[in-house]
């Protein structure tokens, strides 16, 4: 995995594995997930988004199957 820097009041963490196609997302609420099938060009996207939590938010959270493994 790929670690990111976040600036957001609802992310904590980041991370992406371009080789599997898996978002990794830590919140400051508590609780680790990772999202699948998210393209490299959707990461991209959110981390240059001027709000990184309200682009996951609108374009990730529900779009992708998910896990909580913390």
């Amino acid at each position: 995995f790929e670690s990111y820097p976040v600036s957001s009041s609802n992310l904590a963490s980041v991370e992406y594995d371009p080789d599997t196609y898996v978002l990794r997302v830590g919140f400051k609420h508590g609780g680790v997930y990772e999202y699948e099938g998210v393209m490299p060009e959707v990461v991209e996207e959110m981390m240059s988004a001027s709000s990184q939590g309200s682009y996951f938010h609108r374009n990730i959270r529900m779009n992708y199957s998910y896990t909580k493994i913390k």
